[in-house]
């Protein structure tokens, strides 16, 4: 799968503003809304808020991944947002988050739940692309450079 399979423009934001972790939440799941008929907003923000119950998606290096399963959905969908001021998300490594990205499952897609959230991490993980993606300064760019970047990845690979 790649990034835009689970992404549009529409649900990628840049410099989003959010005064707190459920606030950032709660925006991301509005993104997540856009575009989706089939997707109910407080569906979507109550199924990150039960997973981040469970610990932190902060995965470190001012990364935030939150994710969940959602009955009903019929196949994955994300949301990519910059946050204009780094926050606090309770990260395994103490920093504070500026880049979210957040996705959600059909409720029984276990591995591809787990597969979509190794190929995030991966991409994630990349400090440079992470900088790079922190310099964006329109929804379009970073639309781009997200799409652009793993179609890469993904030919190396082949």
């Amino acid at each position: 799968m790649q990034l835009n399979d689970l992404l549009t423009p529409k649900r990628v934001a840049v410099g989003m503003t959010a005064s707190s972790k459920k606030r950032a939440l709660e925006k991301i799941s509005s993104l997540l809304h856009e575009g989706s008929l089939e997707l109910d907003r407080n569906a979507a923000f109550q199924a990150l808020v039960e997973r981040e119950r469970l610990g932190s998606t902060g995965i470190g290096n001012g990364i935030a991944l939150p994710h969940g399963r959602l009955k009903g959905l019929r196949s994955p969908i994300g949301a990519f947002a910059t946050l204009e001021r780094e926050m606090d998300f309770d990260t395994i490594d103490g920093k504070p988050v500026r880049i979210i990205f957040a996705l959600l499952v059909p409720e029984n897609a276990n591995e591809e739940h787990l597969q979509i959230l190794s190929m995030l991490a991966a991409t994630f993980s990349d400090n440079d692309f992470c900088d790079r993606l922190l310099t964006m300064e329109s929804v379009d760019q970073a639309y781009q450079a997200l799409s652009a970047y793993h179609s890469s990845i993904s030919r190396k690979a082949s």
